[in-house]
């Protein structure tokens, strides 16, 4: 049952996805899907543009209502308890936007007063994202990889128990995406449960515990990365296999039929 503000959760699951469905006039963005997440474990969501990713997650962040089904994030259901929602979430989108001209220290406590934190300092947050040398900085100075894992911090200033990443290393260096890698999980490991999207493969081969692949609306598979590569090698897939060990990319182009592009 979803809890009311007050209750203990008792699900191993973070989020639960029951036949969830959204249409936008006669185009069915997301037709029935369910899905769980489990606490603590990092889950990515992936598909080609238009597969229903992006509504899927606005609907979980209580961003946009379904037309039917049920989700709980954190034991809420989203239809009935959108404000507890955002309360137990994080949000990093792709492209932040922040006042150039106020210092990433300040930005920072902004947020903790909003939230009214307490017992957590800017600085604080700026060392989980190993930025602690840029406290007197402005957001305009940072670089790609910078501004990323400073939006990380502003999105986990509330400590929230879920956290969602919108393609966090879209247009960084190898070593910035690295760095993020490390920093993401770092987060999973102090409990905080993650939903990711991304369009790189490595990617989420890296970090995801399991993956979801969405098309047309629908989720049409969803495993480990492992299980997922050894399936397509047990279907009998063996374009690559004499050239290179077949990956999660051969996965995802044999069964959308796409490849992943920025």
């Amino acid at each position: 049952m979803p809890k009311s503000a007050t209750s203990t959760p008792t699900s191993q699951y973070m989020v639960e996805v029951h036949e969830l469905t959204k249409s936008y006039g006669s185009v069915q963005a997301v037709r029935g899907i369910s899905f769980n997440v489990e606490r603590g474990e990092i889950f990515g969501i992936l598909g080609p543009n238009g597969a229903g990713k992006t509504t899927t997650l606005e609907i979980l962040e209580a961003l946009r209502k379904s037309d039917g089904g049920m989700a709980l994030v954190a034991g809420y259901d989203v239809s009935l308890n959108p404000e507890e929602v955002k309360r137990s979430i994080g949000v990093q989108i792709q492209s932040a936007n922040f006042f150039d001209k106020v210092r990433l220290q300040e930005l920072l406590g902004f947020a903790l007063s909003v939230y009214q934190v307490r017992g957590m300092t800017p600085y604080q947050l700026l060392e989980r994202v190993q930025l602690q040398d840029k406290a007197r900085s402005y957001p305009e100075q940072l670089s790609g990889g910078q501004l990323q894992r400073f939006s990380i911090a502003m999105a986990i200033a509330h400590s929230p128990e879920l956290l969602f990443l919108d393609e966090p290393t879209t247009g960084l260096d190898p070593q910035a995406r690295r760095n993020t890698w490390e920093l993401i999980k770092n987060l999973r490991n102090e409990g905080i449960t993650i939903v990711l999207t991304t369009h790189y493969m490595d990617e989420a081969e890296d970090l995801c515990d399991r993956i979801a692949i969405m098309d047309q609306g629908k989720i049409i598979a969803l495993d480990t990365p492992e299980k997922l590569v050894q399936g397509l090698l047990d279907s009998g897939f063996t374009k690559t296999r004499e050239i290179r060990p077949a990956t999660l990319d051969d996965v995802f182009i044999q069964l959308t039929g796409k490849e992943l592009r920025d």
